[in-house]
């Protein structure tokens, strides 16, 4: 647990409670094996004691992206990675592992409880320390938490190449008509990841709605003064307004994933069922041609003396001959009538006969 004080000319760090002061504000920086031992150095700099379910969701790592306040603060639980976008295989399914950051945001203070081995938080605060030459020093306690939760959101966009090359590979293997798609528990559980992002999306879409709504609707009444909340100005709405774009970005971009893999499962299935169609179309051909030759072969088969030609020394030729001849109309007949084709759902063979038979370009042409 650190607690940064902040004030206009600059920020320092202490780890033990600091006095308020007289300009800026102070961030209490804790992690989750912290507990509750920051209740009460906020306590003492606030004069607000945190209620005990909002400590008991603090502690809860399963707990979703939330909002709630109270009289003297306010409470959000966003939900962020909790692995590096950098290291994940597109070849395998990516798992959409979160975990909750929380944030209490009171009139001077600031308290965020977070993983202890987060990145982005300790890079924050470190751009604090070294001043205003290399960042601007925020203002007020929402505007860091703003920050925050810009970097916290920017990680999900990062996820977004991954998922994009995992989807494409399943979609090309699902295309492939070479060789049959097999994998389907995980395309499924890959489905389940983005319904999930989906689902994390939402839900700090309607965190940050509801914190931003009740936020405007309390800087609107003479309470919020008394209380002394700090009202929205343009510069944290414009904040806000840029935090939702990013999640909205995230949010269209997985129900595209699920979009896209829904639609080639159902050209997956589509081409099966067409190359189905096409063998069974050829088998039922063959079997048109060869029906009838077993038919005579049948009949001159049978055991009676008086089948012509049956002791002639060319019968066996002239039958022989008779049942090219109709093997061959039949073949012709089924040919001209389109019922033996080659199956070729996707065209390729059609394509590369375009291709030989299309003229070379002129030099006209080639400068057209």
């Amino acid at each position: 647990m650190q607690f940064v004080i902040v004030r206009p000319d600059g920020a320092a760090v202490s780890d033990a409670a600091p006095q308020m002061p007289e300009a800026g504000f102070v961030w209490c920086d804790c992690v989750y094996e912290d507990g509750r031992a920051w209740a009460e150095p906020v306590q003492r700099l606030t004069g607000t004691g945190v209620f005990d379910d909002h400590l008991r969701d603090a502690e809860n790592p399963n707990h979703p992206s939330y909002f709630d306040s109270t009289n003297d603060y306010e409470m959000i639980v966003f939900r962020g990675l909790a692995f590096r976008t950098d290291t994940v295989d597109p070849t395998e399914v990516i798992r959409v592992r979160t975990r909750p950051a929380v944030f209490f945001v009171f009139p001077r203070v600031l308290v965020t409880v977070r993983a202890p081995d987060s990145r982005l938080v300790p890079a924050i605060r470190d751009r604090l320390l070294a001043g205003s030459a290399r960042a601007r020093l925020p203002a007020l306690p929402e505007e860091l938490m703003l920050r925050i939760l810009n970097g916290m959101v920017d990680r999900y966009l990062d996820l977004r190449q991954p998922l994009s090359e995992q989807f494409e590979r399943r979609q090309r293997e699902l295309l492939d008509p070479r060789r049959p798609y097999r994998d389907w528990y995980g395309l499924l559980e890959a489905r389940r990841e983005a319904r999930r992002l989906q689902d994390l999306c939402e839900e700090q879409l309607d965190a940050l709605q509801e914190w931003r709504d009740e936020r405007l609707e309390r800087t609107e009444g003479a309470a919020s003064a008394a209380r002394g909340l700090h009202a929205l100005n343009d510069a944290l709405l414009v904040r806000i307004s840029d935090i939702v774009g990013h999640i909205h970005r995230v949010l269209s971009h997985a129900r595209r994933l699920e979009s896209s893999v829904e639609s080639a499962v159902q050209l997956h299935f589509s081409a099966t069922a067409y190359r189905t169609n096409e063998i069974m179309r050829t088998l039922t051909a063959i079997t048109a041609v060869f029906l009838p030759l077993t038919l005579i072969t049948g009949v001159f088969g049978m055991n009676f003396e008086f089948i012509p030609g049956l002791h002639s020394r060319s019968g066996f030729w002239w039958a022989l001959g008779a049942m090219a001849l109709i093997g061959v109309l039949l073949f012709a007949f089924l040919r001209a009538r389109a019922m033996l084709s080659a199956s070729d759902p996707f065209g390729r063979r059609r394509r590369r006969r375009a291709r030989r038979t299309q003229a070379p370009a002129g030099p006209g042409d080639a400068q057209s």
